[in-house]
C-alpha cells in the first residue's frame, strides 16, 4: 500500500474514481437503450447536410430499409415535400464543380448520380459561356507558371502531351484545349 501512496499521494486509485467496477457510465446504458433512427429520419439527415439526387438518396438508405416499397414511400414523401429535388442537386453540383471541370466530367458525373439527360442539357446550357474562361483559369492555376520558358522540343512536346491529357481528364473538350495551348504559347 505505501507503494500505491507513493505514486497516487494519498488517495489510492480506486479512491479516485466514483464509478464501482463492473459497472457502465450513465451515458452508455442511455446509448444502448437508444433505438436506431428510422428511415425517414435517415433521410431528412442526409438531406441536412446536401442536396441528393433521388438515386443517390436511394442507394443511401437501401441498406437501411426494410422493404424496397417502404423505400419508395419514404422517398417520395421527401420530393413531395420539397426536401428532394433533382433539379437543386444537379445546379448544387454543377455550381460546386464548374470551376474545377469542364462540361464533359460535370456531364458525367451527373448521369452517374442518376440525373436525368434532358436535366443535364439544361444545367450545362448555362454552362457553355463560360467553359473557355473556366478552362483558362484552371490551365493557369496548373501550368501559368510555364508560360514564356524555352523548352527544346522534345522537353516542349512531353510538356504539351501533359497539359493535354491534364485538361482532357478535367473534362474539356480537346478543341477547346488545343486552342488553349495555342493561345498560351502564342503569349
Amino acid at each position: 500500500m505505501q507503494r500505491d501512496e507513493r505514486r497516487w499521494g494519498s488517495a489510492a486509485p480506486a479512491q479516485l474514481t466514483t464509478q464501482q467496477p463492473g459497472t457502465a457510465p450513465p451515458d452508455a446504458k442511455a446509448a444502448r437503450t437508444r433505438q436506431a433512427p428510422s428511415l425517414s429520419q435517415r433521410a431528412l439527415q442526409a438531406l441536412s447536410r446536401r442536396e441528393y439526387s433521388r438515386m443517390e438518396l436511394q442507394r443511401k438508405l437501401a441498406a437501411h430499409a426494410d422493404s424496397e416499397q417502404q423505400l419508395q414511400e419514404v422517398l417520395d414523401t421527401m420530393q413531395a415535400k420539397g426536401f428532394l429535388s433533382d433539379v437543386r442537386a444537379a445546379e448544387a453540383m454543377t455550381r460546386q464543380k464548374s470551376a474545377r471541370f469542364g462540361n464533359a466530367r460535370i456531364r458525367q458525373e451527373l448521369m452517374a448520380k442518376g440525373i436525368e439527360k434532358d436535366l443535364i442539357s439544361d444545367t450545362l446550357a448555362a454552362l457553355e459561356d463560360s467553359e473557355w474562361e473556366r478552362a483558362k483559369q484552371v490551365w493557369q492555376s496548373k501550368f501559368g507558371h510555364l508560360r514564356g520558358q524555352e523548352l527544346a522540343w522534345p522537353q516542349r512536346h512531353k510538356l504539351q502531351a501533359k497539359q493535354l491529357r491534364f485538361m482532357l481528364g478535367r473534362g474539356f473538350s480537346s478543341d477547346l484545349v488545343r486552342k488553349l495551348m495555342q493561345d498560351s504559347s502564342n503569349e
